[in-house]
């Protein structure tokens, strides 16, 4: 074979663009849809910007993903850029299996941008590990219709939020207009994460939590004191009263119009405002207590401590954090946009948007994020069965303690998760 001197040449530059190239595996979580499509989108428009790296997008079903993470984790077979759940972080951070983003300057920049209770959501013990492309948040949707019917206030901001004692006249003024079960609360969602993210904000409202978070050592009088049984004791009681069907299959309640009232997060818009067009109301969340508390957080992005690529990591994150990025997976999956900047441009979450009561409540300290702590996985699997336990009738006393004492034992027998131990 005859080679001559711009063949020649030709070789020795595709060798050396083939040897140059970087590559990078990023791992999300995402079955079929348009979620999963937005990120197969944002790996595409990353690759085409960036010739030199080569990015494998890995799409694992959210059913298994954390535990295929910690799996990775322990094996320290983490890929580069990988998302988890927003409490999730601080156990992977703190086995030391995430790298601290603090050093990469261009992520910072973008860091000063993001909504504080995803900058909060993504910080533990004094170091910056995950960045959010969306926040999330509870409000009640109501039956316009109905609630009228009912001649019920209607409060469109957070500082008109209902008070425990209104919300609990609505529900009985709209059981009196022959609704059985007005409040649809998501039970046919499962004990699970759920039931952490949806009512602990009922207990915090109340003034309890579900650990003591002056200290993150114990949860006794947290998530079992006197404020956290009032809470419990008051989502009981309106299952007792059958304010809310704790038997629910489906999420065809509201939309068929059974209940009025639906809490629950963003993510029902489309198929709420499908369903009840202009009778589709937001309300903001009640002060069950001393004051409302929604909550917050979402799937976040980090870059694992084993990654040998982090100059490159770092561009894919600063990438998926860009306001077009965060604009796209958000309207695919209808979450709060995480930046300002993307706030701005969103349809729904700008200024006048059909959705911006979500962001007041974050703007307003309205949201709080789940327990900083390596202890999370936990606390929300001991909180979880309390809940299922008390709403099917057991003694909320004796289930909080049982929480307490299961999420106890966990911190005693992790000497309390302090940050120099090495797992």
């Amino acid at each position: 074979m005859k080679f001559g001197s711009f063949s020649v040449l030709g070789l020795m530059l595709a060798s050396f663009s083939a040897m140059a190239q970087t590559p990078l595996t990023m791992w999300v979580h995402a079955g079929p849809g348009p979620e999963a499509d937005a990120y197969t989108a944002a790996a595409r428009s990353f690759s085409a910007a960036n010739p030199d790296i080569t990015l494998r997008l890995i799409k694992l079903p959210e059913g298994s993903y954390s535990d295929q993470v910690y799996a990775a984790a322990l094996a320290r077979k983490l890929p580069c850029v990988l998302d988890f759940d927003g409490p999730n972080l601080y156990n992977v951070a703190w086995t030391q299996r995430l790298m601290p983003l603090d050093g990469f300057p261009d992520l910072m920049r973008i860091r000063a941008d993001m909504l504080p209770s995803l900058v909060r959501q993504g910080s533990y013990n004094g170091k910056f590990y995950g960045m959010g492309q969306f926040d999330s948040g509870l409000a009640l949707w109501g039956n316009k219709a109905l609630l009228s019917k009912a001649g019920l206030r209607l409060p469109n901001q957070v500082s008109e939020a209902w008070n425990l004692a209104e919300f609990e006249a609505a529900l009985k003024a709209l059981q009196a207009i022959g609704l059985k079960h007005p409040l649809d609360m998501k039970f046919n969602y499962g004990a699970g994460e759920w039931f952490s993210y949806g009512f602990s904000p009922i207990v915090q409202s109340f003034g309890g939590d579900l650990i003591d978070r002056s200290s993150f050592k114990t949860s006794q009088g947290a998530i079992n004191g006197d404020a956290a049984v009032r809470a419990m004791t008051t989502l009981q009681s309106w299952a007792k009263a059958g304010y809310v069907n704790a038997a629910s299959k489906n999420d065809a309640d509201f939309i068929e119009g059974r209940a009025a009232l639906s809490y629950v997060g963003h993510w029902t818009f489309k198929d709420y405002k499908k369903a009840l067009g202009d009778e589709l109301v937001l309300i903001p969340m009640p002060k069950f207590g001393g004051t409302a508390v929604t909550g917050a957080g979402s799937w976040n992005f980090g870059i694992s401590a084993n990654c040998k690529q982090p100059q490159a990591a770092a561009k894919l994150m600063a990438h998926l954090m860009s306001t077009s990025e965060i604009l796209r997976v958000s309207e695919a999956n209808g979450a709060v946009p995480g930046t300002n900047a993307a706030l701005a441009l969103s349809k729904h979450y700008g200024p006048g948007g059909a959705l911006r009561l979500y962001v007041d409540q974050i703007q307003q300290q309205v949201a709080r994020v789940r327990p900083e702590t390596p202890a999370y996985p936990v606390i929300s699997s001991a909180f979880s069965e309390a809940v299922n336990n008390i709403v099917a009738g057991a003694s909320v006393k004796v289930e909080l303690d049982k929480a307490a004492a299961k999420i106890d034992r966990d911190l005693a027998d992790s000497r309390g998760y302090p940050v120099s131990m090495k797992p």
